[in-house]
């Protein structure tokens, strides 16, 4: 059986050949690399990794994302982003970052549908329900990792499309408003109460067989070293 790292994100230096956004943890000047990725999971015994993009949402940002499939296609599939300015009519940046690219899914932020859990609900009018509707369409698979206030509108759209391939990130966690910030390395850190509120919604999402859950992004939940003993009774629920 192959071991394969679900969650990774690597980077090149800004350049002409690899424009990327830039802030605090991902200065111009910083690079992660692919190969320096390799290196751990040589290491680790790790065959095989998801990369998933970071520094920008553009076709243009996904420019080293796309170097490195294309050039360690037997090591890596991707998962790419779609700017909130194309949710409206997403088809054509998700097919080009998918065509034959070794792209195979999309992740994102946030549901869109109504933060008031008791108004009526039409999941055609979420602003990603044309994501959603295309990725049925073309078996893209979507990561959620959005914000407590969209956890609980989850459950509408996994329920609209159960033949899209859903995978929760990082144990489930549902991050407040306001809740995050960043460690000397430039890693997210979130400040998460023991029992995390959006639990209620993404743990019940078990009865479904199409939705799939990383148990990942320990260090930036716990409030302990490795191996994070405080995020026990997360691991034993899940």
């Amino acid at each position: 059986m192959s071991r394969i790292d679900a969650h990774g994100h690597v980077f090149a230096r800004a350049t002409s050949d690899f424009p990327r956004e830039v802030n605090a943890g991902t200065p111009a000047d910083r690079e992660e690399t692919v190969e320096k990725l390799l290196s751990y999971m040589s290491a680790s015994q790790i065959d095989q990794a998801m990369l998933v993009q970071i520094g920008g949402t553009s076709l243009e940002h996904h420019a080293y994302l796309r170097h490195c499939l294309k050039t360690y296609p037997d090591r890596f599939l991707g998962i790419g982003l779609i700017p909130e300015s194309a949710y409206a009519h997403p088809q054509s940046h998700m097919d080009q970052l998918a065509d034959g690219t070794g792209i195979v899914g999309f992740r994102l932020g946030m549901v869109g549908g109504p933060q008031d859990p008791f108004e009526p609900v039409d999941v055609r009018t979420f602003s990603t329900f044309p994501i959603w509707k295309h990725a049925a369409e073309k078996d893209y698979v979507l990561w959620l990792y959005v914000r407590a206030t969209d956890a609980h509108q989850i459950a509408w759209l996994v329920d609209a499309f159960p033949q899209v391939r859903v995978v929760i990130n990082h144990l489930g966690v549902c991050p407040g408003e306001g809740k995050g910030r960043t460690d000397e390395w430039g890693r997210p850190q979130i400040d998460t109460p023991s029992y995390n509120p959006g639990f209620h919604t993404t743990h019940r999402l078990s009865t479904y067989e199409n939705v799939t859950m990383h148990l990942s992004g320990h260090y930036a939940f716990s409030k302990e070293d490795y191996p994070y003993p405080d995020l026990a009774g997360w691991h034993k629920h899940l």
